[in-house]
C-alpha cells in the first residue's frame, strides 16, 4: 500500500509498505477513502512535538480519516461499515491506503452520508467535547475566538448556539474572516494589524469578554486571551502549545481577573466517544455547516506539499484534505 510518512523531524515522504493485518481481538483494518490536515500534524513534522516511536511509520501523524472496515475482528464492527477513525494523535496513520486501528477509536457513519462532510465530525468533535468544557451551560454576552480555521469556525457556531449575542473573531488570514462573517460573527478583527484586545474591550464597554477561546497556539495569543477576558470569565484553550517546555504566562493578570482556565484535549478517550458520535449526526443533520471546510482535496502522493501548505497557514483554505482512493 501507499502511505506518507516521517522518516525523520521536518521531513515527509511518500512510499510502499505491507498492507496491515488485523491480528489481535477487537482490531480493524479500514480502507482509507479521505484523510484531512489537523494543525497539530504540522507541529508534529516541523516543530518537535513528533511521536519518536512512530518515526517511519506509514499514515503518521494522521490522524482525522474516514474508510471502509475490509477485515474485522470486533464483534461490534463488520466488515463493509464506513466509519470516522480517530486514532490519539500520537499514534495516527490516516494517511495511508490502509490503516489498522482498535475498535475504540472507529464511529459507525450513516450509510446515507457524505464522506467529505462526516470527515469533519473528527474536528468538529474535538472542538465539541472542548466546548462542553468551555461552556457547560448556556452563554450570555461575548465571546471573542482567536483563530478562524476550521476549530474556530466551528467553535463560532456552537458560542452562538450556546447564546451568545456578540460574537468577535481575530485571524491572520481575510478570507477565513469572510467566513466567520458569514457564518454570524458580529465583530472581525484582521490581525496583527487590528488589535483583538482593543477590539473587545471596545465592543464589551471596557469590561472584556465572558468567554476567549484561543484556537490558534501561540502564546502571544494566549496572553492576548488573558487581557481580553472579563473578570471572573472563562478562557479555553484549545490550541497546541508553541513549544516543548516551559513558556511564559501571564500569570499575574490571569490571577487578579479571577478567571477560569480550562484546557483542551483527550477527546479521543472520552468513554463511548459521545462527542464523536454527536458530532458525526450534527453533520449529518445540517446542524452544524461545513461546507466552508470542503476545499480541494490533495492525492495521497501530495501529502508533503498539502503539509507545507498547511504550514503556511492553508494558503488561505479553512481546511486540507486528501483524496486517499485517487492517489
Amino acid at each position: 500500500m501507499r502511505a506518507a510518512f516521517v522518516p525523520e523531524p521536518g521531513k515527509v515522504e511518500v512510499g510502499d509498505f505491507p498492507v496491515p493485518v488485523a491480528e489481535a481481538d477487537g482490531e480493524l483494518v479500514v480502507r482509507m477513502e479521505r484523510a484531512s490536515i489537523c494543525g497539530s500534524d504540522v507541529h508534529a513534522v516541523y516543530d518537535g512535538f513528533h511521536n519518536e516511536e512512530w518515526l517511519g511509520r506509514p499514515g503518521y501523524p494522521g490522524h482525522e480519516g474516514v474508510g471502509e472496515i475490509v477485515e474485522s475482528r470486533s464483534a461490534r464492527f463488520p466488515t463493509g461499515v464506513r466509519v470516522l477513525t480517530v486514532p490519539v494523535g500520537s499514534a495516527g496513520g490516516c494517511f495511508a491506503e490502509f490503516q489498522l486501528l482498535d475498535e475504540d477509536h472507529v464511529v459507525p457513519l450513516p450509510v446515507d452520508g457524505d464522506p467529505a462532510r462526516l470527515l469533519m465530525a473528527q474536528q468538529y468533535g474535538t472542538t465539541l467535547y472542548s466546548m462542553r468544557m468551555f461552556c457547560p451551560e448556556p452563554g450570555t454576552g461575548t465571546a471573542a475566538i482567536i483563530g478562524a480555521g476550521s476549530a474556530g469556525l466551528f467553535f463560532l457556531q456552537q458560542a452562538l448556539q450556546r447564546g451568545f449575542e456578540n460574537l468577535v473573531v481575530s485571524d491572520l488570514n481575510a478570507e477565513r474572516l469572510a467566513v466567520a462573517g458569514r457564518l454570524g460573527a458580529r465583530t472581525l478583527i484582521h490581525a496583527p494589524e487590528e488589535s483583538f484586545v482593543d477590539a473587545v474591550l471596545d465592543v464589551t464597554g471596557g469590561t472584556g469578554a465572558d468567554l476567549v477561546i484561543e484556537a490558534a497556539g501561540y502564546d502571544a495569543l494566549r496572553a492576548d486571551a488573558v487581557a481580553a477576558v472579563a473578570v471572573r470569565g472563562t478562557l479555553g484553550f484549545f490550541g497546541f502549545p508553541e513549544r516543548l517546555g516551559m513558556a511564559r504566562f501571564p500569570m499575574y493578570d490571569a490571577f487578579r481577573k479571577i478567571v477560569r482556565i480550562q484546557w483542551a484535549g483527550g477527546t479521543q478517550s472520552e468513554p463511548g466517544l459521545v462527542a464523536f458520535r454527536d458530532a458525526v449526526q450534527h453533520i449529518h443533520t445540517g446542524a452544524i455547516e461545513v461546507e466552508h471546510c470542503l476545499g480541494p482535496a490533495h492525492r495521497l502522493d501530495d501529502v508533503p506539499a498539502a503539509l507545507e501548505i498547511a504550514r503556511d497557514q492553508g494558503h488561505g483554505a479553512v481546511k486540507l484534505s486528501i483524496d486517499i482512493t485517487g492517489r
